[in-house]
């Protein structure tokens, strides 16, 4: 009976765990953490090296992480050239920390100004991504600690609420069912609209610069 009693228990905590909203603090930490590992994987992919943090990794989300790639794989086919050379679409220079996060914070801004969904967010990694590829090839690789600052407090500002109704970031692995056709087509429909939401950003950044 004792056994059964504790495995009861145990059952219990590891349902508590689960089932738990996750804090803002958990969010935020995860949004960093995932931002860096969505970081390594362009610059692995780019043939450059940077130094990631060993206690940001995102290896706890290890699902969650493998999908964001996966989507971020997708959207970044189908539209290859939108991104690469973020800093140099956006007319900004990669050397200066407080212009990188200017430019990132007002095109996440600009993504989302209409509503959040699962496509945007994918993008906005993306846009963090491509950006610090620009940011190491150009000689200032500090400068990436500052875009997955930046990815952090636009999640805490603007994200937490969104995310805690769909409990978390897992909540990004249950618009993944399957990698057949159907899905693919529909996967293939939320990114155009991303693309063109991510572009509209881009415009209305270099519209403010003026």
């Amino acid at each position: 009976m004792e056994v059964l009693r504790r495995s009861s228990v145990f059952a219990a905590e590891v349902m508590e765990v689960f089932e738990r909203t996750p804090t803002d603090k958990e969010l935020v930490s995860q949004a960093k953490a995932l931002c860096r590992d969505y970081i390594q994987s362009r610059l692995n992919r780019a043939g450059i090296g940077w130094s990631k943090p060993e206690h940001g990794s995102a290896a706890s989300l290890g699902e969650i992480s493998s999908v964001l790639l996966w989507l971020g794989d997708e959207l970044e086919y189908l539209r290859p050239n939108v991104y690469r050379n973020v800093a140099r679409q956006l007319n900004i220079t990669v050397s200066s920390e407080s212009v990188v996060s200017d430019a990132f914070l007002a095109v996440a801004a600009d993504i989302f100004s209409t509503g959040v969904t699962w496509g945007k967010v994918v993008s906005l990694y993306a846009v963090a991504g491509a950006l610090a590829v620009d940011c190491v090839r150009h000689g200032h690789p500090a400068v990436v600690h500052t875009i997955v600052d930046c990815m952090g407090e636009f999640v805490r500002k603007s994200l937490t609420s969104w995310l805690k109704k769909r409990g978390g970031w897992v909540g990004m692995t249950k618009c993944v069912v399957n990698t057949d056709t159907s899905f693919r087509s529909h996967w293939l429909v939320c990114a155009v609209c991303t693309f063109g939401h991510y572009v509209k950003a881009i415009f209305f950044y270099l519209l403010r610069e003026k």
